[in-house]
């Protein structure tokens, strides 16, 4: 894979003497696959270079991606100067993330209205199709493409690329979930978390870098990450090259230098070091893989290009806040997205509807009626219904607190902030709930299948060695903590067998073997964390923390699948071909033993 600079700089393009260096064009990435497909990374100003290229290469009919962030003027303001839009025959596809009210179309045109602008864009020549992103994973080309939400004032998507055995991710522009772990003073929330495993493993990571540590207070709520932070979170992340971007227009070239100088200095120089540099217009940054890596080419995954309008106004938020100026300013937000919104003013009411109704987002804050916030919080964790388990609960404050990650805070919104902010968010916390954990559909022959696990008898019995015997060789075969033998009833999955977990079953659609009984293959995730159906499933976020899945479906002589016999692992790993047979081989044994006779 091949990746190309033309615009570095953030917020406005800074053309001089002082940034000659490392540019003074906005955003503008150029990454293309070893079979040549191409996708440009935001159309800032640097676009403009890109576009001269590209027309002089005498390619004709070019075809292209234009995956954009957000639509911040420092991102969009190349389309209108990017020439391969204005010839016929060329071919376009530009996807952005769904925006507040207007689709991307939308929004592009606005900028080339009459008054800012001479040409609309109803007049430019080439072939564009316009795809507006939720959270998910689609393919361009050879090219995987992941996107997750980032933390900007505008709804923002970071993206991550995946071909030839490398990857790529792009963060501009993003903002740490927590300021104190931001400057350096706390611990990181749990979406940091969530972002750092975004980047896990990536060969090269764009990062937003625009201000400095001792900058960053002053510019709280901006949607930019500290330098210091950005490359502690891609250490963490364990990613080869870190490239700077989305340098601050105030920033001369040889202050950047100085920044990198003290990034070089504070790196460990034992080990394996993450090479760190600033990215710079013009700069070429050529990966390729160490090993040959199979590509993960799965079609289960929620599509990033999945629609989603108007299921929002599927989603009830409840506001448990007893300033009503605040809670109004929170309401405001919310139904403008027609999200329908629940009122609760005390603790006591917040957990009553908590209890007794399926919601998709809680917003309190740090002045509630009759109760402690963070009680609150940790009393909702507490509820063991299936609707509250992966609840996202987020708190309004004037400062976060370190003890809202053990309270089972989902993120914080501080104070100030504009509505158009919040609504931002909003939309964020409730489209990543709906995207990020799929829920299995049924089978077709659902009745039948139901029919026939009941005719197995096997439902709530005890505890046989001919079902343990499988699940403890199967653990030891594949050398993972947790090897089951799963029944999928009408609304829960039951455990027959249960090697390395004390829990004897959970909700259907919290299973993933609810998505293995769909099909007749082996169902296998590397990494639950990458993969938008099970992400933010309750028990990967929490116990057993699941990272790997691997299920084989049981199938009767009807055809029905009742279960799986899979497997569990807390870390990413894969399985070759030889192991998936093992796993059927196993399989056929667990079939064997259903089908015999009930013994005493």
């Amino acid at each position: 894979m091949k990746v190309r600079f033309w615009g570095t700089r953030g917020s406005i393009a800074k053309p001089g003497s002082s940034t000659v260096r490392f540019g003074g064009n906005t955003s503008c990435v150029e990454v293309r696959s070893a079979s040549g497909t191409m996708i440009v990374l935001d159309c800032g100003t640097g676009a403009h270079g890109l576009g001269q290229v590209l027309m002089e290469s005498g390619v004709h009919p070019l075809r292209g991606h234009i995956l954009i962030t957000h639509t911040h003027w420092d991102h969009i303001q190349g389309v209108p100067f990017f020439d391969p839009l204005f010839v016929p025959g060329n071919e376009w596809d530009i996807y952005a993330p769904r925006g507040l009210g207007s689709s991307l179309r939308e929004s592009l045109a606005g900028q080339m209205q009459y008054t800012y602008f001479p040409i609309t864009l109803e007049e430019l020549g080439a072939a564009i199709r316009y795809h507006d992103l939720v959270e998910g994973v689609f393919d361009i080309g050879d090219i995987k493409v992941r996107t997750r939400y980032l933390n900007h004032p505008a709804l923002t998507l970071g993206y991550r690329l995946e071909a030839d055995g490398v990857s790529v991710v792009y963060a501009c522009d993003h903002e740490p979930h927590s300021r104190q772990y931001a400057q350096g003073t706390g611990r990181m929330s749990e979406q940091d978390r969530r972002h750092i495993e975004f980047m896990r493993g990536a060969d090269l990571v764009i990062h937003d870098a625009q201000y400095t540590t001792a900058e960053y207070p002053d510019k709280f709520g901006w949607g930019h990450t500290p330098v210091a932070c950005a490359v502690d979170m891609c250490r963490l992340a364990g990613t080869r090259r870190l490239a700077l971007t989305h340098h601050d227009p105030c920033r001369s070239d040889d202050r950047i230098d100085a920044l990198c100088e003290d990034v070089q200095n504070s790196l460990p120089r034992a080990g394996r070091p993450m090479e760190v540099f600033a990215a710079a217009e013009g700069m070429t940054v050529e990966l390729k893989a160490a090993l040959p890596i199979k590509a993960d080419r799965g079609s289960e995954r929620f599509s990033a290009v999945a629609p989603i309008e108007p299921a929002l106004q599927d989603h009830q938020v409840l506001i448990g806040i007893a300033d009503e100026t605040l809670a109004g300013k929170i309401q405001q937000a919310a139904q403008a997205d027609n999200l329908r919104i629940l009122r609760a003013g005390t603790s006591r009411d917040v957990l009553g509807i908590v209890r007794s109704t399926r919601l998709s987002l809680v917003i309190l804050d740090d002045g509630q009626v009759g109760g402690d916030t963070l009680e609150t919080c940790r009393a909702i964790r507490e509820m063991v219904t299936d609707n509250v388990r992966d609840l996202p609960v987020v708190v309004v404050a004037s400062a976060e607190s370190d003890a809202g990650v053990g309270a089972g805070v989902t993120d914080w919104l501080i104070q100030p902030f504009t509505a158009e902010y919040a609504r931002t968010r909003v939309r964020a916390w409730v489209m990543r709930s709906m995207c990020r954990w799929r829920r299995a559909p049924f089978p077709q022959n659902e009745g039948q299948r139901i029919e026939a696990l009941n005719g197995l008898q096997l439902l709530d019995t005890k505890k046989e060695e001919r079902f343990e015997r499988i699940t403890r060789i199967a653990a030891a075969a594949f050398d993972v903590p947790i090897a089951l033998v799963t029944l999928v009833d009408r609304d829960r999955q039951w455990f027959k067998s249960h090697f390395g977990l004390s829990t004897t079953g959970t909700p259907r659609d919290q299973a993933f073997c609810a998505h293995t009984i769909l099909d007749t293959n082996v169902m296998i995730v590397r990494d639950t964390l990458l993969d938008p159906r099970f992400a933010d499933n309750p028990l990967v976020v929490g116990e057993p923390r699941i990272r790997f899945y691997a299920g084989c479906p049981l199938t009767l002589p009807d055809g029905t699948s009742p279960g799986t016999l899979c497997l569990i692992d807390t870390r990413p790993r894969d399985l070759d071909e030889e192991k998936i047979n093992l796993l059927r081989d196993l399989g056929k044994l667990v079939e064997r033993e259903m089908a015999a006779p009930p013994r005493p």
